[in-house]
C-alpha cells in the first residue's frame, strides 16, 4: 500500500509537469487503528551500488522489501530486500522503467518509456513475471503510482492538452487477458489536474490536486467522504502513499520553497514534519506499510539523491 514519486519522471516530476473512479466498495482486510501523534522514527539511508541517485518509493507489510529505482539519466526500477539485495525490475525493451507500488504478495506497477519515447503504466505479478501494460484508453501517457493486495492500482493520464487526470485501475490477478476498469476521479476545482498515488485494501484513495491559482493540495478519498490535505500553513501539499491504518504520508513546501516529509493520521486530523537527518529542507516521502514504516528520499550536501527507510522506535 504505498504510493511514490520521481525526481526525473515520475512524483517530482509532478511537480514539473503540474507546475508539480472513485472507489465505492469497501473492503475490509485490516484493522485500522490510531498510532500515536509526533511519532519518532529512526531514519537509514540505502542506495543502489555505484550510484548517486536513488529513490525508494514503496514498502510492504514485511518490511523488507521496497520498490524504487535509480539512475538520474536513465531510470532503473529495482526491488530491494533490505538490508543490501537488488533485484533489477525493467519493463522488456523498455529504454528506462521506475518501480513505485508494491503489495504484500510482491506484486508491482510503475511505469515505463518505450523505444519511442512514451510512457506507459505497467503492473506485473512477481510470482509468474508476468508484465502488463496499463493506458487509460486512447491516451499517449500514463502512470500507476501505488497498488493494494486485491489486484487495484491508481495513477493517472494525460490528456491532449497536457494535463493530468486521476484514475483508479481494477484487474483481477493483473491478467493480460482481461482488459481491466478504469474509474476516473473528478475532482471540482482541479483545472490544472490530478493524481491518484495510492490505493488500499478498504479501496481508499490518496492523491493530489491543482487548482487555477497553481496551488497543489493532498487528499484522502474515502467511500462517501473526500478529504482535501493541506499541511498547515503551506499552499503545496502532496499526498504520495497511504496505509491500511488511517495513515497518509507525502511532502510539502514551506514558505521558502524547502519540502519536507510529512505524516497524516486521519484518526486523529493531525499532521506531524518528517525530515531524513539528513537532508533537512530536501525529504519526501513516498510510502508507508501497515506497520508504520516510511520510504523516500532526499538531497543530500553533495546533491545527491539517497534513498532512505524509516521505522518507529515507538
Amino acid at each position: 500500500m504505498l504510493a511514490a514519486s520521481s525526481l526525473t519522471m515520475g512524483g517530482l516530476q509532478k511537480v514539473k509537469r503540474l507546475a508539480m473512479s472513485l472507489m465505492l466498495a469497501v473492503f475490509i482486510c485490516a484493522a485500522t487503528t490510531a498510532r500515536a501523534q509526533n511519532v519518532a522514527y529512526t531514519f537509514q539511508t540505502v542506495n543502489f551500488p555505484n550510484d548517486t541517485f536513488t529513490q525508494l518509493l514503496g514498502i510492504n507489510n514485511s518490511n523488507s522489501l521496497i520498490a524504487g529505482y535509480h539512475g538520474a539519466t536513465v531510470n532503473k526500477g529495482f526491488r530491494l530486500t533490505l538490508p543490501s539485495t537488488f533485484t533489477s525490475e525493467n519493463f522488456p525493451g523498455s529504454a528506462q522503467t521506475q518501480v513505485i507500488g508494491l503489495n504484500n504478495l510482491g506484486w508491482t506497477d510503475g511505469f515505463y518509456i518505450d523505444t519511442a519515447g512514451i510512457t506507459h503504466g505497467f503492473a506485473r505479478r512477481t510470482n509468474n513475471n508476468t508484465f502488463i501494460t496499463v493506458d487509460f484508453p486512447n491516451t499517449t501517457f500514463n502512470q500507476l503510482l501505488g497498488l493494494n493486495d486485491l489486484s487495484q492500482a491508481a495513477g493517472y493520464y494525460a490528456d491532449s492538452n497536457n494535463i493530468d487526470h486521476a484514475y483508479t485501475y481494477d484487474n483481477h490477478n493483473f491478467s493480460p487477458n482481461f482488459k481491466g476498469i478504469f474509474r476516473v476521479i473528478v475532482i471540482p476545482n482541479a483545472s490544472g489536474g490530478s493524481q491518484a498515488t495510492g490505493i488500499n485494501n478498504l479501496g481508499q484513495v490518496c492523491g493530489f490536486y491543482i487548482t487555477s491559482n497553481a496551488a497543489n493540495h493532498g487528499f484522502l478519498l474515502l467511500p462517501g467522504n473526500f478529504i482535501q490535505l493541506n499541511f498547515p500553513g503551506s499552499t503545496f501539499t502532496q499526498a504520495l502513499g497511504l496505509n491500511n491504518n488511517n495513515e497518509v504520508v507525502g511532502f510539502y513546501q514551506d514558505s521558502s520553497g524547502l519540502s519536507h516529509g510529512f505524516l497524516y493520521n486521519n484518526a486523529n486530523k493531525t499532521f506531524q514534519s518528517l525530515d531524513d537527518p539528513n537532508g533537512i529542507g530536501t525529504t519526501v516521502i513516498n510510502g508507508i506499510n501497515d506497520n508504520g514504516w516510511i520510504v523516500g528520499f532526499y538531497v543530500d550536501s553533495a546533491n545527491n539523491t539517497d534513498g532512505f527507510v524509516a521505522n518507529p522506535t515507538e
